[in-house]
């Protein structure tokens, strides 16, 4: 995929935000600091960090990795990849400006009917959403089971309907994004323990941040995306779970979405 392709597909996923999500990677570039990019655009600390997840999972490539040192133990830093990605990024919102006023100039009541075209973009409360190509098809009589390719040599297996199967157009090489909510995933810190769960994606994790009886965990994989967790408090003080902490995912294929941009 190009970083042009990785534009449009990141615009789309996290349209409709008060903040422009190449905003956020311009001010990390700049800065270094997600805190500082954060506070620059007006959003939190955890809010800045989700978006920053969000965007490596809906990208083949990580656009923004981690770095030890600096100020509060590390520091943040665009790849090459991300600053392509912004470059052509503004690159593509000049060209997109021209064309817009071009419309508007010959086209009546475009205006309308561009807003109710954009109504139309995709938007989900699904915090896990990972871009993936599909490696694999397994129709069966009523179901079929679909391997997505999610980068860094980790996989997701989802079970779908055949009905959903032919309307997605779902076959090897086409891209997909995979949708799984947090609630969804359960955590595990042994590697040997078998389960009937279809797909198992172990990393390390990155945050954990504990509310009035439930937390959020941040498994950081091997490829630079991440899988976000809700679980109890006390499910992560038994697991032992905190930051630096190898744990696995455990999802169940049933419990993976897949859709694909209209």
């Amino acid at each position: 995929m190009t970083a042009r392709q990785d534009t449009r597909d990141l615009s789309a996923l996290l349209r409709g935000r008060r903040w422009d999500p190449l905003d956020l990677l311009r001010h990390i570039d700049a800065s270094g600091s997600i805190a500082a990019a954060a506070n620059a655009l007006g959003m939190s600390y955890k809010a800045a960090w989700t978006a920053v997840e969000a965007l490596n999972n809906a990208s083949e490539q990580p656009l923004v990795a981690r770095q030890s040192g600096g100020r509060q133990g590390g520091g943040t830093h665009l790849t090459d990849y991300g600053r392509r990605l912004v470059a052509t990024h503004r690159q593509l919102e000049q060209e997109r400006a021209r064309v817009l006023a071009r419309l508007g100039e010959i086209t009546a009541d475009f205006d309308a009917y561009y807003h109710l075209i954009r109504r139309f973009d995709m938007q989900t409360s699904a915090r896990n959403q990972f871009l993936g190509t599909i490696k694999g098809v397994k129709p069966g009589a009523v179901n079929a089971e679909v391997i997505l390719d999610i980068g860094g040599g980790d996989e997701l297996v989802a079970i779908i309907t055949l009905d959903s199967l032919e309307h997605l157009g779902l076959v090897p090489g086409v891209q997909a994004f995979a949708l799984v909510k947090a609630p969804w995933v359960i955590l595990t810190t042994e590697d040997s323990l078998k389960t009937s769960a279809r797909n198992r994606l172990c990393g390390t994790v990155v945050r954990c941040q504990e509310g009035a009886v439930n937390g959020e965990v941040i498994l950081e994989l091997p490829g630079g995306k991440t899988v976000a967790a809700i679980v109890t408090n006390d499910s992560i003080h038994s697991l032992g779970l905190g930051v630096g902490v190898r744990a696995c995912a455990l999802i169940k294929a049933s419990h993976v979405i897949l859709a694909v941009p209209a």
